[in-house]
């Protein structure tokens, strides 16, 4: 009942495509109306996507959200299948290089009069064919404007395209009615201005397409990886099949210089593999029987033989993509605050349009200057910038470190890890290389033999998966010892695991279990002390029956340092973060591992619960945490911390509980991580505060008259297009040795 329960409560996330928004204000009226339908529980929304994710307790129809969207304005359709083909970005309709094209040709007549004028050449354009000229414009190549203006006015709310159609209508229609009205003399027509905004609002439009075609970069990059058949041996035979129809246990032929289709372990041949747009590993890796390798990369010059473990959306290459998706659909905790002042951006500039009219007549008189002032507040007001802003540099940020090998899960993640204080390791496997040999094999005095002790250590961890096991396994096939089977298997997590062999009750672990156990280590106490001053890891294996306990020996495991474990951590120091060590390991291992690496505290002989426990105690004196670690026993402890970070080396436990994951063993990569987050972060100040600028500067000038609609135009296009550039430019970040010199520029 209980795993019933917990499946029915795990949230339901559906993605879907939204067409038609262009400014934060159409993001917050989207979000609003999906949110008012039943059983959602969250919702985001991302202009530059234009992607929404809707959370809910139980699956929702996707027509009941698609009629939900289409009462706010706006068109649905199904996000693609996570490992469909790749389909490229393309810029919305209207938007298109053709559409700017048309309108800058009948556009530039109407304004060649006033670059004339600045040459001391007066001439004007007869006032029927500047009204032939710009009526396209305004109706035909601006109709996307009035479609969404008027499906915004209709859901009672506000949007950029509803301020350029108010705005391009006033100065158009003056324009007409002044036409009509003349009798004689050559009326000051305002037909450039409509124009010239549409074309400018058009061009900006084309432009931001094309930038957030450069922000998805990485996921395109991606999705070119994505194999379409695999060449599989069935009968004997090698025959190519859809990669669809490839089954887990199969076997499938990589030729030299293919892309490998699956996610599996060699099981024939010897090659090198290019793995650099999923790991972000400059060289190729060797590879050979045993290794495990992944979907997407390059076979060198070997041919390899594969048998499947994951393929489609199951695949390594399928679930980075996901990452990345996720990462980009989702919302920043400091795009709360753009909401906010979205959701009141319109309406406040539509009265401060119309001030400015009231405004301008009863001061001057004069209708004319009054209307052009009004639609230069509502032209350049447009919050295309503010709604750009923020998800642009998440894009631009999350994808070029994925192109480096770090997988960030959320915006959260990324906002949060500018401010890490602190970054904890885990030990084994994280500076470590995770892979230990038995050092010392030492019975007790009057217990066992070295032979026996190796034997029966070895049934007690057959069939785990931890590193020291595996040791141990090994060890006692290289000493030809005999099998011996085990019982009543038990993991007891933080300390160790205990089994019933050959009649007696075995305990194999730490001093901690011993001590809890009541087991003596006297016997051989001095001995372990000194294995572990010379950074050994001791266990220890004890008789629980019959009784008393009683130690039969020790084992000694010896675990290299990774060799870019002490470069990782003097780069964090460079940063000014505090580095901390915490390991379950003994306090001889971990202080020598400590020292070597230069690490500024160590904590040992820790359960998983302690580590999550010291994490909290840590963020309550203020620090920012980040816990890095590869184990299931490290994930309450990357869970508790402010953002963990996960080795893909480790286990998917990790990974799940992790906000950004390392697709490589590298220690190094946090530093990079921190210093991308740094970047991103800056980025999404400068375009806030760039976004902020156009506006509380641009409105007033506007509003007393010191910009004119086409001005005005080209400040709004220019503001959208800016912000974009401007996160662009995290695409030349890559990892640095000293990332401190350059952790907050770009």
């Amino acid at each position: 009942m209980t795993m019933m329960n917990a499946t029915a409560e795990k949230p339901v996330s559906q993605s879907i495509k939204i067409e038609g928004m262009s400014c934060a204000s159409c993001v917050g009226r989207v979000e609003r109306v999906l949110a008012a339908v039943a059983g959602v529980k969250q919702v985001s929304v991302n202009l530059a996507t234009e992607m929404a994710r809707v959370d809910s307790a139980l699956p929702i129809d996707f027509e009941v959200l698609r009629q939900a969207v289409d009462k706010a304005g706006y068109q649905a359709t199904p996000a693609p299948a996570p490992f469909a083909p790749a389909v490229p970005v393309v810029p919305a309709p209207g938007a298109s290089g053709y559409a700017v094209l048309l309108a800058a040709l009948l556009s530039l007549p109407l304004v060649l009069p006033m670059l004339l004028e600045l040459a001391g050449v007066h001439w004007m354009l007869d006032g029927r064919i500047q009204f032939l000229l710009a009526t396209p414009v305004q109706f035909l190549l601006g109709a996307r404007f009035y479609r969404a203006g008027w499906l915004a006015a209709r859901a009672r709310s506000g949007n950029m395209d509803l301020l350029v159609a108010v705005g391009t209508s006033a100065a158009y229609g003056l324009s007409v009615y002044q036409l009509l009205a003349a009798t004689s003399a050559m009326p000051h027509l305002y037909f450039e201005a409509s124009a010239v905004v549409i074309t400018l609002v058009l061009l900006g439009k084309w432009l931001e397409a094309r930038a957030k075609r450069q922000t998805t970069s990485a996921i395109r990059a991606l999705q070119v990886l994505r194999p379409e058949s695999a060449r599989v041996r069935r009968g004997g035979e090698d025959v190519d099949v859809p990669i669809a129809q490839v089954l887990p246990g199969e076997m499938v032929v990589a030729r030299p210089g293919e892309r490998i289709a699956v996610d599996g372990v060699v099981v024939e041949g010897a090659s090198h593999v290019d793995e650099a747009l999923i790991t972000g590993e400059s060289l190729p890796v060797a590879r050979h029987v045993g290794d495990r390798v992944t979907g997407g990369a390059i076979n060198g010059e070997g041919m390899l033989l594969v048998r499947v473990t994951a393929v489609g959306a199951e695949s390594t290459l399928a679930r980075i993509i996901r990452l990345v998706e996720d990462a980009q659909a989702a919302k920043a905790p400091v795009q709360h605050l753009v909401d906010r002042v979205s959701a009141v951006f319109v309406p406040v500039v539509l009265v401060l349009a119309l001030l400015t009219l009231v405004g301008w007549w009863l001061a001057s008189g004069d209708g004319e200057t009054a209307i052009i002032n009004a639609v230069a507040v509502l032209v350049i007001a447009c919050p295309c910038a503010l709604g750009l802003a923020t998800p642009a540099a998440i894009m631009a940020g999350t994808g070029v470190a994925a192109r480096h090998g770090i997988l960030i899960k959320d915006a959260e993640a990324l906002e949060l890890a500018h401010r890490i204080t602190t970054v904890a390791f885990d030990k084994t496997g994280t500076l470590t290389e995770g892979k230990p040999s038995l050092a010392a094999c030492e019975p007790a005095p009057g217990a066992v033999d070295q032979a026996r002790l190796l034997q029966l250590a070895a049934a007690v961890q057959r069939g785990s998966e931890h590193a020291l096991a595996r040791a141990v396994q090994q060890a006692a096939e290289g000493e030809s010892a005999d099998p011996m089977s085990a019982s009543d298997t038990a993991a007891l997590p933080g300390r160790g695991v205990a089994a019933t062999v050959d009649g007696m009750r075995l305990i194999l672990g730490s001093t901690r279990l011993m001590e809890e156990q009541g087991v003596a280590l006297t016997a051989l106490a001095a001995r372990g002390a000194e294995l572990e001053r010379q950074g050994l890891t001791v266990s220890w294996l004890a008789a629980q029956s019959p009784q008393p306990p009683r130690l039969l020996g020790l084992l000694a495991f010896g675990d290299r340092i990774k060799p870019q474990a002490r470069a990782a951590i003097e780069a964090l120091h460079a940063l000014n973060i505090e580095t901390v060590l915490l390991t379950g390991d003994n306090q001889g291992s971990a202080a020598h591992v400590g020292a070597a690496l230069g690490v500024q505290r160590v904590v040992s002989n820790m359960l998983p619960a302690d580590k999550a426990a010291t994490i909290g105690a840590m963020k309550g004196e203020g620090k920012c945490i980040a816990m890095v670690g590869d184990g299931i026993n490290d994930a309450p402890a990357l869970a508790a911390a402010d953002v963990g970070i996960a080795m893909s080396s480790g286990t998917d436990v990790a990974m799940h509980a992790a906000g950004i994951t390392l697709m490589r063993g590298d220690p190094a990569l946090v530093a990079a991580a921190i210093s991308i987050s740094r970047r991103s972060y800056s980025k999404i100040r400068q375009n806030l505060f760039w976004a902020f600028i156009y506006n509380l500067v641009g409105i007033p000038l506007a509003a007393f008259g010191l910009l004119n609609p086409m001005v005005a135009g080209a400040a709004m296009a220019l503001s959208s297009v800016s912000v974009i550039s401007n996160a662009l430019l995290l695409r030349r970040w890559k990892p640095d040795a000293h990332p401190a010199t350059t952790g907050g520029k770009a």
